[in-house]
């Protein structure tokens, strides 16, 4: 039977996410007959019609190597607490039921929602309302529990890594310590992984909390035997033993998360005050989600795509694609929501860092 689906990506943009469009169009109009509808700026785009569209083959013609989402993006917000204004206060509404009404107005049988645990965790709140929905797992944080990787992930690794190899030349030229903030709200993966290929001599993540002490003794040490410049790679959410995260601003009605940011000059003023050493900071920030998608991330994300096309002709709703090993398969997402993938502090990757003298903050 001929089907309508829409698609969305929430959450925060990352490459890959136009291959996983392109994916869930291309198999839809060529290989079932089904009508696909995109959806901008994620749910918000549920409660404005002039922001649904059909998508047809020229709107995915050329877009593989193209970051970000052509459809848009939103973090902030869900329907089921909705931000409005109304004579001139602030209130929070659920406008849920206006989002269901929308999808039954457009003959919409089911939406393929791209997105992290926030998107995926709405989606299954739209499921309870009678909506049929599947899940892609999108975050280049690599923290959705289920899935290996998570696409997007290594076009981070690929930006930090590059980033750390431009810094090694100039730190070495001014003997200076270079600190490199990277993205990792609530997971490491990034700062340890392109730390561990970039050649860091420190990696601060979260899992393990950081003594700036320990940190001077160790780029002290390479101070001794000859290396007279340091390179230091901090994820956004790491933080000092017995202290509290870097925060750029709190958690509010209008962004419900607070927004990280900060710990790279945290680091580096206490690290230039103990070792008298100049310090530099570099933030990627958003520069890790933008580009054009790796190899990889092109191609992870496209089988992602075709794989939430096999979930809804199987009317296996509810169902979040996932890669284990080599093969896509699927997972329940309340299974793969119900807590984030952390670095394990005393994982195989952590101790490989450790053996190749890089101080983890420990």
């Amino acid at each position: 039977m001929a089907k309508t689906i829409g698609i969305l990506t929430g959450g925060g943009d990352c490459p890959g996410l136009n291959a996983v469009i392109r994916g869930v169009v291309k198999g839809a109009l060529l290989h079932r007959n089904w009508q696909v509808i995109g959806i901008e700026d994620g749910f918000d785009g549920l409660l404005d019609e002039t922001k649904i569209r059909p998508l047809g083959l020229d709107d995915v013609r050329g877009i593989l190597p193209r970051g970000g989402t052509i459809l848009g993006t939103t973090n902030k917000g869900t329907p089921f607490s909705r931000v409005i204004e109304k004579d001139g206060k602030k209130e929070i509404v659920d406008v849920s039921d206006e989002v269901v009404r929308t999808v039954r107005k457009k003959g919409i049988d089911a939406i393929v929602v791209v997105g992290g645990e926030g998107s995926l965790a709405i989606a299954l709140q739209l499921m309870q309302k009678g909506i049929p929905v599947v899940g892609v797992p999108k975050t280049i944080d690599n923290d959705l529990m289920e899935t290996d990787v998570t696409f997007g992930y290594n076009t981070a690794l690929e930006t930090a890594t590059d980033a750390l190899d431009k810094l090694h030349s100039t730190a070495e030229s001014h003997h200076r310590v270079m600190v490199m903030e990277v993205m990792g709200r609530y997971a490491g993966w990034i700062a340890l992984e392109s730390g561990i290929s970039g050649g860091a001599d420190v990696i601060l993540i979260l899992e393990i909390p950081f003594t700036i002490v320990k940190i001077c003794q160790a780029i002290d040490q390479r101070r001794r035997r000859g290396s007279r410049f340091s390179i230091l790679v901090a994820a956004e959410g790491a933080f000092p033993s017995g202290g509290d995260r870097v925060v750029k601003s709190g958690a509010s009605a209008g962004q419900p998360v607070e927004r990280l940011g900060g710990i790279g000059d945290y680091v580096a003023a206490r690290i230039a005050t103990c070792l008298d050493m100049d310090t530099r900071v570099t933030v990627l920030g958003h520069l890790q989600r933008g580009g054009s998608p790796s190899t990889f991330d092109r191609c992870l994300g496209s089988r992602f795509g075709i794989k939430a096309l096999e979930l809804i002709e199987a009317e296996a709703y509810g169902q979040m694609a996932c890669l284990r090993g080599t093969k896509i398969r699927s997972v329940p997402i309340e299974q793969a929501i119900r807590e984030l993938k952390l670095v394990n502090p005393h994982g195989e990757m952590v101790r490989a860092a450790e053996e190749l003298g890089i101080m983890v903050g420990r």
